[in-house]
């Protein structure tokens, strides 16, 4: 089971190593800031400094989730499922971005005085 499965395309699924390794590194990205939050003792952090901190393991653990799990690499294939994960993630950061900003901006010229 070492092997890397392969699907009738051909393409490469990787290997129960590659799946095990991305399950150990999400376990740790995943307890750390837990242990941030439930302790904050530990490192004597300002609250902002340990939301920082939260977010940034956030983001490492998806980029962890997108190698490991959903094989995103640099071959031919994988260069085109990472173009279109970016451009997913473009097009749901400017909806929802631009969405918050219309909400607020309707909130604020709308409000009484």
């Amino acid at each position: 089971m070492a092997h890397e499965h392969t699907n009738s395309a051909g393409e490469s699924h990787g290997s129960a190593k590659e799946y095990l390794i991305g399950f150990i590194l999400s376990v740790i990205l995943t307890v750390i800031p837990f242990a941030l939050i439930m302790y904050p003792e530990l490192l004597n952090l300002s609250r902002g400094a340990t939301l920082i901190t939260v977010v940034l393991f956030g983001i490492v653990q998806i980029l962890v989730h997108l190698v490991y799990f959903l094989h995103m690499n640099t071959d031919s294939e994988g260069r085109w499922n990472t173009i279109s994960m970016i451009f997913t993630v473009l097009l749901i950061v400017f909806l929802v971005g631009l969405s918050i900003w219309v909400m607020w901006s309707m909130h604020y010229h709308m409000m009484i005085n």
